[in-house]
């Protein structure tokens, strides 16, 4: 047999092999997927009543599609041409108290945002595999991280107003935990991924291995530190505004107001406002991320023009 023809009887088995993988792994999934979607209750029958009064059995999904419909036409208010000011008043009713608490929340993610780095950074290097002191030292640190980003930022909330009674301050140390856990996996995931010769440059040179993070593993990481800390700020804005709903400070205690006494227009002014909130939050980061690592409209239309002229 020549060096070709064993050539393609390998390239030939390990395509076969290939296709028996993919084969195996797509059964093994809509396996998966079929199981998990009955525990979901997605095959679910139920009894629905009819618009004639009576009742009668239906598949859950379609039956209960029209009532998602029916419940976001509750939260649209009335606008009409000719009273379009006075319509709009009455549905941002509140909106002097409203702008408070968006306030509040907004500071309550920041807050908790910038523990959020400082521990996250902190662990994520002795948490990456490849720039740990020790065994011990990785298997705690990335323990640590697992338990604070397993628990929710509801419940972290619930035990710090049992802790520290409600308000703001408990809402920034149960999002700061659960962002410090989440942070922490993300940059330990990058650090993992750093070129390690500039480390060991420097370790040749006599550095310690705080010298090796400072200046071998720091200087590539920083970018995607920066998009990610700009990605969980606005995360964490969105979980802010939720956990008022147990004594944690911001608009979720007006969301659950509002749910409480089926103020269904309310609902629908709150989302608005959180929504055009992390807009304007996700296009100043985009503008921010850029800036801080260089990549504004006119430098790279500087490297194209080099390119071109290259």
């Amino acid at each position: 047999m020549t060096a070709i023809d064993q050539f393609e009887t390998d390239y030939a088995a390990r395509r076969r092999r290939a296709r028996i993988g993919w084969a195996v792994g797509t059964v093994l999934f809509v396996a998966l997927f079929a199981v998990t979607s009955w525990i979901g209750d997605f095959f679910k029958v139920t009894q629905v009543t009819l618009p004639d009064g009576s009742r009668d059995w239906r598949w859950i999904i379609p039956a209960g599609l029209p009532r998602l419909g029916e419940y976001i036409e509750k939260t649209l208010p009335v606008l009409r041409w000719d009273s379009l000011a006075a319509d709009l008043g009455n549905w941002f009713w509140r909106w002097q108290i409203w702008l408070e608490l968006l306030l509040e929340t907004v500071l309550i993610a920041f807050m908790a945002t910038t523990l959020g780095v400082i521990g996250g950074f902190l662990l994520s290097f002795p948490a990456a595999r490849n720039l740990s002191p020790n065994a011990w030292v990785l298997w705690l640190t990335r323990r640590y991280l697992e338990i604070t980003r397993t628990v929710p930022e509801l419940v972290w909330a619930l035990i710090f107003v049992f802790c520290f009674s409600v308000g703001p301050m408990a809402g920034v140390m149960a999002i700061g935990l659960h962002a410090t856990g989440a942070l922490g996996k993300l940059y330990s995931e990058v650090n993992e991924n750093i070129d390690m010769k500039p480390l060991e440059g420097v370790k040749a040179a006599g550095g310690t291995w705080f010298d090796q993070i400072r200046y071998g593993a720091v200087p590539q990481v920083l970018p995607n530190i920066v998009s990610y800390t700009l990605l969980r700020f606005e995360i964490n804005v969105r979980a802010s505004s939720i956990i008022g709903y147990v004594g944690a400070g911001g608009l979720g205690q007006e969301f659950r107001t509002a749910m409480s006494f089926q103020e269904y227009t309310d609902l629908s002014a709150l989302f608005l406002i959180v929504f055009v909130t992390v807009m304007v939050i996700d296009y100043g980061s985009e503008k921010l991320r850029h800036r801080i690592i260089g990549l504004d409209r006119n430098t790279a239309h500087r490297r194209a023009a080099k390119a071109v002229a290259a």
